[in-house]
């Protein structure tokens, strides 16, 4: 498996951005993926050293489809929150 397919995508809410303050960043990841490929891809793809990874598998929720007449349950989903060295930063989190 390529590194870029360990992570799928950053995590981008009001919550999230306020870890940065504290050098975390949220990605969601497959579930099949672990915490030691996480940190090897934020390496090769941010070029930014992991200190700690944790990882949560969110289940999934309940979503009304077709004006509220059917319930469709969303799948699952790992997220990884990535603990980076002091001093260093990503650059797609950054704010103006």
């Amino acid at each position: 498996m390529r590194l870029n397919n360990f992570i799928k995508r950053p995590v981008i809410t009001e919550k999230t951005t306020s870890l940065v303050i504290e050098n975390k960043y949220v990605f969601e990841v497959p579930i099949s993926c672990s915490k030691g490929a996480v940190s090897k891809a934020v390496k090769d793809l941010f070029g930014v050293d992991a200190v700690k990874v944790t990882t949560q598998i969110v289940p999934g929720k309940q979503k009304k489809m077709l004006k509220g007449r059917k319930y469709v349950k969303l799948p699952k989903w790992k997220k990884a929150v990535v603990t980076l060295k002091k001093g260093q930063s990503i650059k797609l989190f950054e704010s103006k």
